[in-house]
């Protein structure tokens, strides 16, 4: 895939097959519309566009509003795009001189003159523009003027699915990872640096890997215990995580912590990615570390009864 960042070095396509929305986290509804977009493509042997923005508009347009939580860094939904065989990703920044942007000069100046739009392929509910002024009726108004077609994705193909970027985040503030793993066609992840730590869980048998925290519009699911797979550089490890403000030991800070299981390598300084599977437990405070410890070799077992090892 092709990540183009300046809409002005968009190559030339022959057949350019189309869609535009942010795709926060690329779920199975955001699935069904990129499936159509990649089969329309191959039938005309053309090629898979798709527009997305950064910052998330509602970062740009709201900056006072800190309760939006993504499914997806940038570098994510790049990742998830690609996985799917998207051919091109326009990424456009998204700032208050874009919001501005009419619906008729995003058709003329980015699908039509940038892009050579042959094929649009959009949601029953998406729209474009300023003010979110573009609609599938005026679209659909003025598609043979522009010269593409355009295709919907009606709303029953959608609503049937019964997801939203609104319900996985719910699931995951409350620890229902299974709900959300569904909703999104695979596990829900975030990626981040391995930090010194206060060594704590050495002192116990159950040294962590202390994860600094992603960046802040980037969701973590609900505090508790995790069974979840760690991937470092190509491999991967099962492992079990801990994500609250550890009260057994007075802590106020949330914190990021993760055992791997049977690991002894020192990895201060490298980018690991978590991929949850199910929590355990909600997060709980113990009357000392010795009962800490107690629970933690159940969590162990249950880690892998869930990992199936």
């Amino acid at each position: 895939m092709e990540v183009i960042r300046d809409i002005a070095h968009f190559p030339k396509l022959s057949h350019a097959v189309v869609t535009s929305g942010t795709f926060d986290g690329a779920h199975i509804g955001h699935q069904k519309i990129l499936k159509r977009v990649l089969e329309r493509a191959r039938q005309a042997n053309g090629q898979s566009v798709v527009i997305t923005y950064w910052p998330h508009p509602r970062l740009v347009l709201f900056p006072e509003d800190n309760t939006l939580k993504l499914l997806s860094t940038i570098e994510e939904r790049i990742e998830q795009l690609r996985r799917f065989g998207i051919d091109y990703l326009l990424i456009i920044p998204f700032t208050k001189e874009f919001s501005r942007t009419s619906s008729r000069s995003f058709i003329t100046e980015i699908l039509v003159k940038a892009i050579n739009t042959k094929v649009l392929v959009i949601g029953y509910d998406h729209r474009f523009g300023k003010n979110r002024e573009g609609s599938f009726e005026h679209l659909k108004l003025h598609a043979g003027k522009y010269g593409f077609e355009l295709e919907e994705i009606p709303r029953q193909d959608v609503d049937d699915i019964g997801v939203s970027s609104t319900k996985i985040r719910k699931a995951l503030e409350k620890g229902k990872i299974k709900t959300a793993n569904k909703y999104l066609g695979r596990r829900y992840s975030l990626t981040s640096t391995v930090e010194e730590g206060n060594k704590l869980g050495r002192t116990i048998g159950y040294p962590t890997a202390n994860l600094a925290l992603p960046a802040s519009h980037k969701l973590i699911p609900g505090n508790g215990v995790y069974a979840v797979w760690v991937k470092i550089a190509e491999e991967r490890f099962a492992s079990m995580m801990n994500i609250g403000i550890r009260p057994t030991i007075e802590g106020s800070n949330l914190t990021l912590e993760v055992h791997i299981l049977n690991f002894s390598q020192d990895i201060y300084g490298q980018s690991l990615t978590v991929e949850f599977v199910e929590q355990l437990r909600k997060e709980q405070k113990f009357d000392n570390l010795e009962a800490l410890k107690e629970q933690l070799a159940k969590d162990k077992t249950a880690t892998k009864k869930v990992l199936e090892l």
